[in-house]
């Protein structure tokens, strides 16, 4: 049997977590690594490895973890700027290897230059 991932352990009330919002498809847990002031993770109920790992019948659920986000995003006044990350894999930073959302908010996060070689 493969491991219990740490989100798996939360989401089953074995870890503790303050839950900052939930629903019966998801949960959003402040990150206990923050990178920023405001670093939330949303987290599907679904033991989904990584993006990747996705299936057209998951289509609904990846917009409700958008949707969450948004809405805590307004709950927390944070509509002029936030930043959503998921990383997949574990080349591009992924630690837990269960599906989640990253909301990042209240720190500046520059994008300068990235798109200059699309200029005219």
């Amino acid at each position: 049997m493969a491991e219990r991932s740490v989100f798996t352990r939360i989401i089953e009330g074995e870890l503790p977590a303050r839950r900052l919002y939930e629903d019966d498809q998801c949960i959003v847990i402040e990150d206990r690594a923050p990178q920023a002031p405001t670093h939330l993770l949303v987290i599907p109920r679904k033991p989904l490895v990584n993006l990747a790992d996705v299936a057209a019948e998951d289509g609904p659920l990846l917009g409700h973890l958008m949707w969450v986000a948004s809405t805590m995003a307004r709950r927390l006044n944070l509509e002029k700027g936030f930043r959503l990350v998921v990383n997949n894999g574990r080349e591009a930073g992924q630690t837990v290897f269960h599906l989640h959302i990253h909301l990042l908010a209240q720190r500046k996060m520059p994008e300068a230059g990235l798109a200059d070689d699309l200029r005219d």
